[in-house]
């Protein structure tokens, strides 16, 4: 009876998936169809869930890597009550709970949003690591499975390298993965592209790797029992699946395995989805039917979940019973919301980097955030997160007590595992490289703005004063390229991450307080790698001060009522721009400086304090080490930004300041030329 269901449940599926790609004319039914079976017997068997509660804690996660297999998805998710046909109907249509590829939406059961293939797999280690983490500080009754489900295309991507790589080196028990293996991608057989052994690869990494018949229940069945009871290592399970399953064309032939039917409606590819559907069980007057018994199945399957759910929360209730403090910081580690004054006791030494005020400051948290978790790829010792590796310690196979995960040298695996740590929820993620290797991190970025995920990036070694290195590790377009993402809003409105340059290292503490304050986006640190002059106190307390950076942009150094310039920048520019203003002022000419960490958070104040910053009418002068564009909307058609417009050089980096004219010297000349050229 069990089988009969099932087979029934996933014919459904397929008719489903098939019918919600044909009305909106728009989609990719094979891979779904080929994957129905598991889907299938992974939610009716093993999944646990809360049919009642989406959001519940202990629930096992699972990450779709394919997002363009979302018919699939969604029609499991309507078996299991959390979407309803009209929204099936509605398939990629505006205003739908089910677009094209999925976007986190807990409620309705999606874990991730998907698209760009590999990162879906990635951010299921993510998830991996911080159950693991969770569990090792509240024992076995929290712990639970993460399910990943990849295609062919997911197994290409480079991303999927530091996944495995990762996964395996930790021993990620708690991770058992899908492989969708039907040797057809969207322009050709998979052959046509790769000859590599899969199941070796990843036995190389460390994975229990089993290969079955995907889309024969028993075998589905029984590798999942054999995962679920697997301790050391993950597992892959290679599913040799049928692209198309059940498919026919008009004259009754078998239509299965055609590259065609992966990107496009199966009447469209050459398929009959009207004989297909009443091959497989289904009423072509109405498509989207749930057949009788595949709805009473699954209302058994839910009943049953909610039996376990109950015998889980019963023992929940005695556990937080005998252990009262536990069981209230499991709660403030779900709430998501961190201690405001936890940076109160931090103290800064003056005139250094910002990379190592940050340090100072992690260093404090990995002894007061009891539930961050940091990483960094293989630059531990010089993004200074190493401040926070010495008050704990990494991550190893089987011990999970530590709090720091040693990325290596994957920057886009890291900002992925970031992100599958984020949506698991419990934890705070933040992860540091050069900011030039952003570029290697950004497709994740993106991801984590569209989630509205508060995932920490720390970026270190912020522009050319890199130096030595040379131009292939100076940032110079890249804050130009991040701060878009400030102008670019996300699905509620927000602007989509909060990027802080900070200028010295008080305003570093107050940039990394506001960090763990934003819960509604991610947040970036763009910080130096060489010192910085403290900036000036007109109040003599810089903490105090560096408060105004809460604000976006503030006043550094007050020219009165009537100032002849405003100076404006962020980071190290800005104690530039304090040493020129004094030149200035010795010549008469009263400068008044800004620091504008962020111009976004700016934009977001009132008016009125707008304008008691950038005073209108006073002539604007911004410098930056990066492309002008970045301040220049700020400084407005008349101002004037001083900044980059090429690629850097390999030399000392006083050396750099001096050819690019970043000294005080020169740029108050810069700033005298300017006002000159405005009489």
């Amino acid at each position: 009876m069990k089988n009969d269901f099932n087979l029934r449940s996933a014919d459904n599926i397929r008719i489903l998936s098939m019918a919600m790609v044909e009305k909106a004319r728009s989609g990719h039914p094979g891979g779904a169809m080929g994957g129905a079976d598991f889907i299938q017997v992974l939610y009716s068997e093993f999944l646990k869930f809360d049919p009642d509660n989406p959001a519940w804690i202990n629930r096992d996660r699972f990450f779709l890597d394919p997002g363009h297999m979302s018919p699939m998805l969604y029609s499991i998710l309507t078996l299991s009550e959390r979407m309803g046909i009209d929204d099936l109907r509605q398939f990629r249509q505006w205003g739908s709970p089910t677009p094209g590829h999925p976007e986190v939406d807990i409620e309705r059961g999606i874990e991730n949003t998907s698209g760009p293939l590999g990162l879906g797999h990635t951010m299921a280690v993510g998830a991996a690591i911080a159950e693991r983490f969770l569990a090792a500080r509240f024992g076995d009754l929290f712990a639970h499975k993460i399910y990943a489900f990849i295609s062919d295309g997911g197994i290409q991507e480079e991303v999927s390298q530091g996944a495995g790589r990762i996964a395996g080196h930790l021993g990620l028990s708690n991770l058992i993965m899908f492989f969708d293996s039907n040797d057809i991608q969207l322009s050709t057989p998979t052959d046509a592209v790769t000859c590599e052994d899969t199941a070796s690869k990843y036995r190389a990494w460390g994975w229990n790797v089993l290969t079955i018949d995907g889309n024969d229940h028993s075998a589905i069945r029984e590798a999942l029992s054999t995962a679920g009871n697997e301790n050391e290592r993950p597992t892959l399970i290679i599913g040799k699946t049928v692209m198309g399953k059940g498919l026919i064309d008009e004259d009754g032939n078998s239509f299965e395995g055609q590259v065609s039917t992966h990107g496009q409606p199966v009447s469209a590819a050459g398929g009959s989805f009207e004989k297909s559907t009443e091959k497989l069980g289904g009423d072509i007057s109405d498509p989207f039917a749930i057949f009788p018994d595949v709805l009473e199945g699954w209302k058994e399957v839910l009943n049953t979940r909610r039996e376990e759910v109950k015998e889980w929360q019963s023992a929940k209730e005695n556990w937080s019973k005998e252990n009262p403090e536990l069981s209230d910081k499991l709660d403030r580690f779900y709430s998501g919301v961190v201690d405001s004054s936890l940076l109160t006791s931090v103290t800064q030494k003056r005139d250094i980097a910002t990379r190592s005020a940050s340090s100072e400051v992690l260093s404090h948290l990995a002894q007061k955030c009891e539930n961050m978790i940091v990483a960094s790829a293989d630059l531990a010792n010089s993004d200074k997160t190493d401040g926070f590796l010495k008050k704990s310690k990494p991550f190893e196979k089987g011990d999970f007590s530590g709090a720091f995960l040693h990325a290596g040298v994957s920057e886009l695996t890291m900002a992925a595992i970031m992100n599958g740590m984020a949506l698991h929820g419990g934890v705070i993620a933040a992860g540091g490289t050069f900011f030039v290797f952003s570029d290697y991190m950004k497709p994740a970025v993106r991801l984590a703005a569209l989630m509205e995920l508060p995932v920490i990036y720390i970026w270190t070694h912020d522009a050319f004063r890199v130096g030595e290195d040379g131009p292939t590790h100076q940032p110079v377009e890249h804050e130009a390229q991040i701060r878009l993402m400030e102008h670019l809003k996300n699905h509620s409105g927000e602007r989509s991450m909060l990027v802080l340059r900070p200028a010295d290292a008080d305003e570093t503490t107050i940039a990394w307080r506001m960090a763990l304050k934003n819960r509604k986006t991610p947040t970036a640190l763009i910080l130096s790698r060489q010192n910085i002059k403290s900036l000036p106190s007109q109040a003599d307390d810089r903490v105090k001060d560096a408060e105004g950076a809460e604000r976006g942009a503030y006043t550094i150094t007050d020219a009165g009522d009537n100032p002849d310039v405003i100076l404006i920048a962020s980071g190290s520019e800005v104690s530039t721009l304090a040493e020129a203003a004094e030149i200035l002022r010795a010549d008469g000419i009263l400068a008044e400086v800004v620091s504008v960490p962020s111009e976004g958070l700016f934009r977001d104040q009132p008016a009125g304090y707008r304008r008691s910053v950038i005073k209108p009418g006073v002539p604007v002068f911004g410098l930056t080490a990066g492309l002008p564009v970045a301040l220049q909307s700020l400084a407005g058609e008349r101002g004037r930004v001083a900044g980059l417009e090429s690629f850097g050089y390999s030399a000392p980096y006083p050396v750099l300041d001096e050819k690019f004219g970043f000294t005080a010297e020169k740029v108050s000349e810069e700033v005298k030329s300017f006002l000159s050229a405005e009489e």
